[in-house]
């Protein structure tokens, strides 16, 4: 299980290595990805609080990358975290997520973007319930949501 420090770690020095890449273009994702899609994970945008597909969704399923479908969270690992965004504890695999050190919007966040595409998800906080204490905060934008048996 990763550990705050651990996501330090990863956006100071380096990310795990992704199984596989993906790249393209810019006109690419824009033929893939909805408007919406595209401003959110391509640009980096963050999505309208509890109006969105997953935030008050806690059926079973595997949360999967929109840009490439690299799983990147188990639903067992999703909690009620009144943030406005689904929020998990964990990824489903060390090397499912990229970090990364944001100081946008005058803040100090860590982003967390998909480690094959690059796709950006959400940002992870050190808030989260034990043990490890992480709460990834999530777009579901970015998800797909598929059944535990894919």
């Amino acid at each position: 299980m990763l550990r705050w420090i651990d996501v330090i770690i990863f956006a100071k020095y380096s990310n795990p290595e992704p199984r596989r890449r993906v790249e393209k273009t810019a006109e690419e994702w824009q033929q893939q990805l909805t408007p919406e899609q595209y401003q959110v994970a391509r640009q980096k945008s963050t999505e309208r609080p509890y109006r969105n597909a997953y935030c008050r969704n806690y059926e079973p399923g595997l949360y999967a990358c929109i840009g490439c479908g690299n799983l990147l969270f188990d639903s067992d690992e999703k909690y009620h975290a009144i943030s406005g965004w689904p929020s998990f504890t964990q990824p489903i695999a060390k090397g499912a997520i990229k970090y990364a050190f944001d100081d946008s919007h005058g803040m100090k966040r860590i982003e967390v973007m998909c480690n094959v595409c690059d796709c950006h998800l959400g940002h992870v906080f050190h808030d989260g319930p034990d043990p490890m204490g992480l709460r990834y905060c999530i777009n579901s934008v970015s998800l797909q949501k598929l059944d535990k048996s894919t």
